[in-house]
């Protein structure tokens, strides 16, 4: 059983918090607007558990390492093209490879064909110094 449970209280008190979009024994689910508030704070200088005092959150209850981990999540996903907008509906697994249009399947092969062409170049200069030392030891016993 995980450490990091919240009690019925706790989570009722959370779900009071107008930032919280949806909150379990096990985990928080924050607004978008709360990470865009959280974010813009964070630039500012605030630090983290000041942040979550500010909105209305006890740090205490969500403790350090969910606090931590919140900090670097909302620091990757302001850096994704889509912000804090949710994606899991959008955008889970490997991106379809179904209805392309001629141009795009162009696109994708060139890609791979670019991939293919750097690793072929990379495992040549490897052979070539694996054989280069080769030959160095061998000269080297003689």
């Amino acid at each position: 059983m995980g450490v990091n449970y919240f009690s019925d209280e706790q989570v009722k008190e959370l779900e009071k918090n107008p930032y919280v979009k949806k909150v379990s024994i096990k985990s928080i689910t924050y607004s978008e607007e709360f990470k865009e508030l959280f974010w813009i704070d964070l630039q500012n200088g605030m630090m983290p558990g000041n942040i979550f005092r500010k909105y209305g959150f006890d740090p205490h209850m969500l403790g350090s390492s969910r606090t931590l981990k919140f900090t670097n999540r909302v620091r990757k996903e302001a850096a994704r093209e889509e912000g804090f907008k949710d994606t899991r509906g959008t955008k889970s697994g490997r991106p379809s490879t179904k209805n392309l249009t001629i141009e795009e399947q162009l696109e994708r092969l060139k890609q791979k064909n670019k991939i293919l062409q750097q690793e072929n170049d990379f495992l040549k200069r490897v052979r070539f110094i694996n054989r280069k030392q080769i030959s160095k030891l061998q000269k080297d016993k003689q």
